[in-house]
């Protein structure tokens, strides 16, 4: 028999083993990336690289848990290792710096989207990174979970695929008042003027504006009243006179928006100056880096703030569970801003998982309509209304009292009764 006769046979063979040679060639590189990549947003160099270093080590926690068999952890995700509703894939989450710049955030949002291929964005600690990271993502129709940037303006922009688990600063300053209005009461602290301190940003500026928006519609009427307000540059050169407008004004409790950084300074130049208010009042921002207390020393006694996180406030299994094995990468126990990434990266596993899919809009159905186990909060729970914001309570004071964070208030909280400052 001629060859020519077999050529038909011949060729059938060699495609069936063409397709198995590529099909096989497919599966092995699915095989090597077989993750779900969600992108974060942090400072890891520049002004706030402490802070987002720690941040880092937050999400690197939730990773191990995501990632690993914790069955004891009493979280949604803990028992199996990686996501079970998709084959069991593994998450990989990929930093990116944003250097505290709202510019490269932007940049990087557009890389991690389009060069990385990730489903989802979280972070990114300061608000006005968030704000232009959150624009790209909208853009995109990707998902982005903010853990701790506060500005009130990121849930008025009618955006589809924003959502934030810190409470804003809207929240926080109507929860500040309240709170000077039970120092009042409990310990007849006398407290009638405020001041704000804030940082010229995003953060700051709609600190400040809050502010002036609770004191309008309630608290001016009982009594409170804005003597100073002190709007500071990043780079604190115009910080002397800020200090001597605080110091001619004298208020009974400064409100402050600030870093980790500035704040310090600021506290040191209080000392200094012996401007002693009879509280300082932290927004959710340097006050709870554990570097404060470093150093600052006894300088630091008695100034408070929001947190979400308190080992002595939270003691139950799975926030010990969490903070040990945070404390393992970090050497420090977990603090609010930290615990809320470290919520972020674990409910927005929590959701891709749930959706079964990598699109954005599935996962953000998700992420509207599900009720998130979050053990590690005071709330027990995590729920997003329409505009994306977390409406349960995740929040208590804490105050500097020997060198320790407490918590203070609410009562039903309160593990040391709150000092009032006094020169």
């Amino acid at each position: 028999m001629k060859i020519w006769q077999h050529l038909p046979k011949i060729g059938v063979i060699l495609t069936a083993c063409a397709i198995l040679f590529v099909s096989l060639f497919i599966v092995n590189q699915y095989t090597k990336d077989d993750t779900v990549k969600i992108g974060v947003l942090l400072p890891l160099t520049g002004p706030a690289e402490s802070t987002g270093t720690k941040l880092k080590y937050a999400i690197e926690t939730a990773e191990e848990i995501i990632n690993g068999r914790y069955s004891s952890a009493n979280l949604e995700l803990g028992p199996s290792a990686g996501l079970p509703n998709m084959g069991g894939k593994k998450v990989k989450f990929i930093f990116a710096d944003h250097r505290a710049n709202p510019e490269t955030a932007r940049t990087e949002a557009i890389r991690l989207i389009k060069d990385e291929k990730v489903a989802a964005l979280i972070g990114a600690y300061h608000s006005s990174a968030t704000k232009t990271a959150s624009q790209v993502a909208e853009e995109y129709k990707v998902p982005f979970l903010a853990g701790s940037s506060s500005s009130a303006s990121l849930t008025t922009r009618g955006y589809s695929y924003f959502f934030r688990i810190a409470p804003d600063d809207n929240l926080e300053t109507e929860f500040f008042f309240e709170y000077i209005k039970y120092l009042n009461e409990a310990l007849n602290a006398g407290i009638k003027t405020l001041g704000i301190v804030y940082i010229d940003n995003e953060y700051g500026t709609h600190a400040s504006e809050m502010i002036d928006k609770w004191l309008d519609e309630r608290y001016a009427d009982e009594g409170f009243e804005k003597v100073v307000e002190v709007r500071y540059s990043e780079d604190l050169n115009n910080m002397d006179e800020g200090i001597e407008k605080i110091k001619k004004a004298n208020p009974d409790v400064i409100f402050q928006a600030s870093y980790i950084e500035d704040v310090t300074q600021f506290v040191k130049r209080y000392k200094e100056e012996n401007i002693v208010p009879k509280a300082v009042l932290n927004y959710c921002g340097g006050f709870h880096d554990p570097y404060f207390i470093d150093a600052l020393g006894a300088d630091g006694n008695y100034f408070s703030g929001s947190s979400a996180s308190l080992p002595s406030a939270l003691n139950n299994e799975t926030a010990n569970f969490i903070n040990n094995l945070y404390r393992e990468k970090s050497g420090e126990d977990i603090d609010g801003p930290a615990l809320e990434e470290f919520a972020s990266a674990l409910i927005m596993a929590d959701a891709i998982n749930t959706s079964s899919s990598l699109e954005g809009d599935k996962i953000t159905n998700v992420l509207r309509t599900k009720e998130f186990l979050a053990p590690y909060f005071i709330s027990n729970t995590i729920r997003f209304n329409e505009a994306g914001q977390n409406i349960r309570t995740i929040s208590f004071m804490v105050q500097i009292q020997n060198g320790r964070y407490e918590a203070v208030w609410p009562l039903e909280m309160q593990y040391r009764k709150p000092q009032i400052l006094s020169k």
